[in-house]
């Protein structure tokens, strides 16, 4: 037996419970890995309240980071005692083990903490097919970026700039605008801004924007189109304000031929060699110092509900790591 977290019904962080369940047998190509440090994310709040619907009950959190326990017949990628990193559906890191396929993890550089790890494969792995696969930033290139200071904004900051791109960070008070200048970000636009669009452009030199990697969802949708330079590419990956309405594809004409994509990180990773060579490359710019994570809130594993409730009160800045 060991403790996790898990829900019985879909609600707000009320609907999180502490307790002890049983861990499935250890079966051919997986491994048991005992938990060091959980990473919380947004979507954790999603699969709680039910926006993405899971078969319940169900246990919550996508990302974690800890020592292998053991390993089932056939695992070849790991071994017992390796420190592991991994990212993956269904949810259920909120919790002090696990059994997972062993071909979906990977393991921690020596430079790195388990906590480190913990913080960055989601949210890292998330900012890497933001600006490497769903537009791909060359330098000179102008992109707006949402929730700038938060755990996926301040690594796609950070990545964003050391390539050369000039990034706009959309923050929602002054401590944040200055947490997203010191991660890459040139300028900083406030979310409450009543000409946010003009100010945008005004900052472009009123062409707009190559990209927006927009996590907000509806409210922000239609003004972040408009913020787009004729051609440009709206990446919508979030719903933090609800999902994206209904439109007509004649919006995207009307506003200069854009283009629209809603990715998800697990279609870029759907062969261990692409996970591999993703991880490869996140962790070696943390290794270079080129990207820090930023873990700035700590919590109990136990205390996740009220990890949720600052994470939704937009009380939490940077990386959040839940410990067992």
């Amino acid at each position: 037996m060991v403790k996790a977290i898990q829900i019985e019904q879909f609600g707000g962080p009320e609907v999180m419970q502490w307790r002890e369940t049983d861990l499935p047998e250890l079966e051919p190509g997986s491994a048991l890995i005992r938990h060091e440090a959980v990473g919380l994310n947004f979507i954790d709040t999603y699969h709680r309240s039910g926006l993405y619907p899971l078969d319940l009950p169900t246990g919550l959190g996508t990302e974690a980071a800890g020592v292998v326990e053991a390993i089932g017949d056939a695992v070849t990628t790991v071994s017992v005692g390796d420190r592991v990193a991994y990212v993956g559906m269904p949810p259920g890191t909120y919790a002090e083990m696990r059994v997972f396929p062993a071909d979906r993890l990977v393991n921690i550089p020596a430079a790195a903490s388990t906590q480190t790890a913990a913080a960055a494969m989601l949210k890292g792995l998330t900012a890497w097919y933001l600006v490497r696969r769903s537009y791909r930033v060359e330098a000179g290139d102008p992109v707006l970026l949402y929730a700038a200071a938060g755990g996926v904004g301040l690594i796609a900051g950070q990545w964003a700039a050391s390539l050369g791109a000039k990034v706009i960070g959309v923050v929602s008070t002054e401590d944040k605008a200055e947490l997203a200048r010191n991660n890459g970000c040139s300028e900083v636009v406030r979310a409450d801004d009543p000409d946010f669009v003009a100010r945008v452009r005004e900052l472009v030199g009123g062409d707009g924007v190559a990209a927006v990697y927009d996590s907000v969802g509806k409210d922000s949708f239609i003004q972040s189109l408009d913020c787009l330079r004729p051609h440009g590419t709206m990446v919508t990956y979030g719903n933090a304000s609800g999902a994206v309405e209904p439109f007509s594809p004649l919006e995207l004409a009307r506003r200069g031929s854009l283009f629209l994509t809603r990715p998800v990180l697990f279609d870029f990773l759907r062969e261990r060699a692409d996970l591999e060579s993703a991880a490869a490359e996140l962790f070696g710019l943390i290794e270079a110092g080129t990207i820090q994570i930023q873990i700035n809130q700590t919590y109990p594993l136990a205390d996740a509900a009220q990890a949720h409730i600052d994470l939704e009160a937009r009380k939490t800045t940077g990386s959040t790591v839940l410990i067992p």
